[in-house]
């Protein structure tokens, strides 16, 4: 038997299934994803009906595996946490139902997460000792944000997307170009090989007034041009839309940073994996001497020790505990 504080952390916002255990705050026994994206390929995105059922299939199995890989036994669990908002409402109920069963089965405390704060303690499980205050930055297939992170737990949002996500315009981008789903990963490998001055794609919002984004202006742009021009270069293509992307997310985030008088910007979600946005900032970081965080790459796109360490910190520093009444809320908010 163990003596540590026990998390069981489960995440099913959209089409990962994912599964973790945590000790205390910060030390990762298990983390699991199970990522139906070869499932939902053939659609060009994700299905909710197929990822709710798929979620129901494996939750049971990656909660045993992750148990076994982190060599507990389930008596020994201290707190089950689940992703409860925003994202995808059958998905949610999913991982919201088996973590409140889960609980109270064993006769232990429930806390729901915000998926989005989810992510800001990404960055806590490889570095335990970051510390707010700090500005971070939450760009995924779902979200494109800048958040003042006050102290964990005290939040303010300063800017974020008016349309499309940043992730979820590179999706759409990499099917026009033939690109399968998901395409960040792949926009960015195509885009080594290409020029990013080849096509001068707009700047959406670029050099608007405050922090927000809109990405569907891009999304646009890429359309009609490949319309004009179908036998464009793909490689061209996926350069000259991150240098896009790249250059909104890094000009936005730096500017905001300075701002709010902050002098560390933290970078997460799905899209903080791309090598071209992670040398921009870093180099725009040190130009305007703003530090710069990333989490592993394990930890940018959707993962369950990161809902683990929101829940856990959550119930032991703010002494949280949710009603077994707790609903998913596709909609919330930070």
């Amino acid at each position: 038997m163990t003596e540590a504080f026990l998390t069981l952390g489960i995440e099913t916002s959209c089409d990962e299934t994912a599964v973790a255990i945590l000790a205390g705050e910060t030390d990762v026994r298990a983390n699991l994803v199970y990522s139906q994206a070869d499932l939902h390929a053939k659609y060009g995105g994700v299905v909710p009906e197929v990822a709710s059922r798929n979620h129901v299939m494996k939750l049971p199995y990656l909660v045993r595996q992750a148990i076994a890989e982190a060599r507990v036994k389930m008596k020994d669990l201290s707190l089950v946490a689940a992703t409860y908002g925003p994202g995808l409402v059958g998905p949610l109920l999913v991982g919201v139902s088996h973590a409140k069963g889960l609980a109270y089965g064993l006769g232990l405390p429930f806390v729901g997460v915000n998926h989005l704060e989810a992510h800001i303690f990404a960055n806590r499980l490889s570095d335990a000792a970051l510390e707010p205050p700090f500005m971070a930055l939450v760009v995924s297939g779902g979200h494109t944000s800048l958040i003042e992170v006050k102290s964990y737990g005290d939040y303010q949002t300063v800017g974020t997307t008016v349309d499309d996500a940043a992730g979820e315009a590179l999706d759409k981008i990499g099917k026009m170009i033939g690109i399968g789903y998901p395409a960040g990963a792949e926009i960015d490998r195509l885009a080594r090989a290409g020029d990013p001055k080849a096509i001068d794609f707009p700047r959406p919002m670029g050099t608007s007034a405050g922090f927000d984004f809109s990405f569907a202006g891009l999304k646009t742009a890429v359309l009609y041009h490949l319309k004009k021009h179908p036998r464009e270069k793909e490689a061209d293509v996926a350069a000259s839309v991150l240098a896009s992307v790249v250059d909104v997310l890094t000009k936005k985030s730096i500017e905001a940073t300075r701002r709010y008088h902050l002098e560390r910007l933290v970078v997460v979600g799905g899209v903080a994996a791309n090598s071209h946005l992670r040398e921009r900032l870093l180099a725009a970081g040190e130009e305007r001497g703003v530090s710069i965080a990333f989490p592993p790459i394990a930890f940018c796109t959707d993962n369950a020790a990161m809902i683990a360490a929101a829940g856990a910190y959550r119930h032991l520093q703010l002494s949280e505990t949710h009603d077994f009444a707790l609903t998913p809320d596709p909609s919330l908010a930070l």
